[in-house]
């Protein structure tokens, strides 16, 4: 599990899969001087409710895996997430099964399942070839 570390601090967990997919998700709207919504829901172990947070070029972002190797990227789970941040509930952190159903049922030939998954040489996520690799969250972890 990494950490979105939002403005003075505020830090959320998230699973490294799931964070190398928002950072690059992220990334290209704040490259566009776009501010947005990021939202997701927690689990009942953190409590229930959604986190929302406006993402904005001014408010700073730091994105820290636990994991030292880069993910493979899955450019429908990317292009979900970039669609849904032109949304007027703004981006919202799916799990890759969402977002692939989401793409199949909402954008139907917009997807492209063919696309060889990418490889983000920025971050240092784990690799996982099975498991978990959704949008998992702990919640907050100071201020």
């Amino acid at each position: 599990m990494g950490y979105l570390i939002y403005g003075a601090g505020a830090e959320y967990e998230i699973e490294d899969r799931a964070l190398a997919h928002l950072k690059i998700a992220v990334g290209q709207k704040l490259r566009r001087q776009e501010s947005f919504f990021v939202s997701w829901t927690n689990t009942l172990e953190q409590g229930s409710g959604r986190v929302s947070l406006w993402v904005s070029p001014s408010i700073p972002l730091i994105f820290r895996f636990a994991g030292s190797r880069a993910p493979e990227l899955n450019p429908i789970w990317l292009g979900v997430l970039r669609d849904l941040a032109h949304t007027p509930r703004g981006m919202v952190l799916l799990t890759e099964s969402e977002a692939e159903k989401y793409a199949k049922e909402r954008l139907g030939s917009h997807a492209s399942p063919a696309a060889p998954p990418l490889a983000d040489p920025g971050a240092s996520g784990s690799t996982r070839a099975s498991g978990s690799t959704g949008a998992q969250t702990s919640g907050k972890r100071g201020e």
